[in-house]
């Protein structure tokens, strides 16, 4: 078995657990970019201490390129928990980052997230270096 064998995916406007990538399709090389990485834009994801996202990771995989490169890893670990019992504490971690990069070739950015009931999700969107 292989990890892209329990890897999910779907479109994140019908399916809450997977990964929205929000960047621009075309930059110029060399140009810091802001990209967002999130879970639940459009269907909201339960954050409660039983069912949440605990991480996103995201890469980029050069076009013509055989490996992808790590752009980061966003741990959301507050979901409610306290010494009071489940939903019961001060803070909600939300499964959103925003991450500054610098590409100089095209490809594609892939985003992984994973939720602590449903698993292993995953999205791409190419983006464009002009």
């Amino acid at each position: 078995m292989k990890i892209a064998d329990v890897v999910q995916s779907a479109d994140w406007k019908t399916e809450k657990h997977v990964p929205v990538i929000e960047a621009p399709d075309s930059a110029k090389a060399g140009e810091k970019l802001a990209i967002q990485v999130s879970v639940g834009k459009e269907i909201a994801h339960p954050n409660t201490t039983e069912h949440h996202i605990r991480w996103i990771k995201l890469y980029f995989k050069p076009e013509g390129g055989k490996f992808a490169y790590d752009l980061g890893g966003y741990d959301f670990s507050a979901h409610g928990e306290s010494v009071e019992g489940a939903n019961k504490g001060p803070a909600y971690s939300e499964p959103q980052a925003t991450v500054a990069v610098k590409l100089n070739v095209s490809g594609t950015l892939i985003a992984e997230a994973y939720c602590n009931i449903h698993g292993l999700w995953e999205s791409s969107k190419e983006i464009k270096i002009v």
